[in-house]
């Protein structure tokens, strides 16, 4: 039974999912990608999504919490980044469990869906 994830990994990548199962995390994520490598302030980030600071911080603190996104401090602004690595983790995870170890997905699928 080692062909997979160990349960420890699995129950990480859920807790990462699960972070992310927000419309507005999920947005802002999206929004993250989109600004990558650079990343964003966070007044940019409120103001591109509509959201309220408060909130903002919120969603931001939850995604920060489960590693998937970086914040570095530069002078009075807080940039925020995708964590690539991480992210990177969780699509190999899906590509492993649905494109080869059952083949639930078609792999040419994947790769047309990414051009």
């Amino acid at each position: 039974m080692g062909h997979g994830p160990s349960a420890k990994n699995v129950a990480r990548f859920a807790r990462m999912f699960s972070a992310m199962g927000t419309e507005a995390r999920l947005r802002v994520i999206r929004l993250l990608l989109a600004a990558h490598p650079q990343g964003i302030v966070a007044s940019e980030i409120a103001e591109e999504l509509g959201l309220p600071n408060s909130t903002l911080s919120h969603h931001l603190d939850k995604l920060k919490n489960h590693n998937l996104v970086n914040v570095r401090r530069e002078g009075t602004f807080l940039w925020y980044t995708a964590n690539d690595e991480v992210l990177q983790e969780l699509v190999n995870f899906l590509y492993k469990e649905c494109c080869t170890r059952g083949g639930a997905v078609r792999l040419q699928t994947v790769l047309r869906i990414a051009k």
